[in-house]
């Protein structure tokens, strides 16, 4: 019961993370300039929407690494 807690927990990281990666601003140089990413990005800048979610995706990376560690140690 709790390895499929930890496995449905996995996949909601997973999900969370491909989104929120997806919702970063380019940095330049990179394809999110190639589909248009540079118009806004002198606009966007460094704010505190930006700061907030590079706190959230690293949380959720976290939980993500954490959860890897503890399926690993449960399977085996």
């Amino acid at each position: 019961m709790l390895t499929a807690i930890i496995v449905v927990l996995q996949i909601v990281c997973c999900l969370a993370l491909i989104f929120l990666i997806l919702m970063h601003s380019g940095k330049g140089g990179g394809l999110s300039d190639m589909f248009g990413g540079s118009v806004g990005s002198a606009a966007a800048g460094s704010t505190v929407v930006e700061k907030n979610l590079d706190r959230i995706t690293v949380t959720v990376a976290v939980v993500f690494a954490f959860t890897n560690i503890i399926l690993l140690l449960r399977l085996q």
